[in-house]
């Protein structure tokens, strides 16, 4: 008789399992382990990028060098191109310009009381800042030697300081204040913020401070990063009622008027 009704009992029980709704720690704790998940997905090619540099692989050994003594002698021949790379990437794209950006960013977001979104800005922008520099301690990658160098960077090379800060600020920016940019132009600022990003990778090789792996590894580091803490602030936006939102509405579309639309379910905690 046992026998006979173990089926319909684990039946039961599996139904009844199924049917039982999860709450609201579950939800979020499902949500955080999707947020890894994706973020070490995300990071594979960052990790291959690494292990190519650091096995010195061939192919992209040549390319790193070809492109260099390339890039080399055409600065060489032209020095008035040389000022204005120099330009671009020392003040239009330099670090700490994109970093000033961010901040004046947090300030007023945190003058209009977008508390939650002030936080993602800046914790991307500081977790972007801490983790390149200590990628670059831990490669130790040496830097570009050329012959009648026409720039100089100090430290090492192994990702990018200016490539993956531009790919973070450049995202911080963008994904922050398109619920502002009226729907029409919103392609203007995507083109904006990806001119930005390859024209400063291509000044820092072009001034043979930085070989194109370090560019590439700047770029994917920083987009591991921004995918990282976006996948959490999306977690952070469910959990307290906000419906999810799409890169083409921007992180928080509720920024673009003074009256935020009403979240549903629990009322926003910040």
């Amino acid at each position: 008789m046992t026998r006979l009704t173990r089926p319909f009992t684990t039946g039961r029980l599996l139904a009844r399992l199924a049917s039982v709704r999860p709450g609201p720690d579950t939800r979020f704790g499902a949500r955080l382990l999707t947020t890894v998940a994706a973020t070490a997905l995300v990071s594979v090619p960052f990790a291959l990028a690494l292990v190519l540099v650091e096995s010195q692989w061939a192919p992209l050994s040549r390319l790193d060098h070809r492109t260099a003594e390339r890039l080399h002698a055409a600065a060489l021949e032209h020095p008035g191109w040389v000022r204005v790379l120099d330009f671009l990437t020392h003040v239009v794209w330099d670090p700490v310009t994109m970093r000033l950006l961010v901040a004046v960013l947090v300030v007023w977001l945190l003058a209009r009381g977008a508390v939650r979104l002030a936080l993602w800005a800046a914790v991307t922008a500081i977790a972007g800042g801490l983790l390149g520099l200590l990628v670059k301690n831990v490669v130790a990658r040496a830097r570009p030697h050329l012959p009648d160098p026409v720039s100089h960077a100090p430290g090492f090379s192994f990702p990018s300081g200016h490539a993956m800060t531009a790919t973070t600020s450049c995202a911080v920016l963008l994904l922050a204040l398109l619920p502002l940019v009226p729907r029409r132009w919103r392609p203007l600022p995507w083109a904006l913020a990806a001119v930005s990003v390859v024209g400063v990778g291509y000044t820092r090789v072009a001034l043979g401070v930085h070989w194109v792996s370090d560019v590439v590894g700047g770029w994917l580091l920083g987009l591991a990063v921004v995918t990282a803490t976006t996948l959490a602030f999306e977690a952070w936006r469910a959990d307290v009622g906000r419906r999810r939102t799409t890169p083409a509405q921007g992180l928080e579309p509720e920024i673009r008027s003074d009256h935020p639309e009403p979240s549903v379910g629990r009322p926003d905690r910040t």
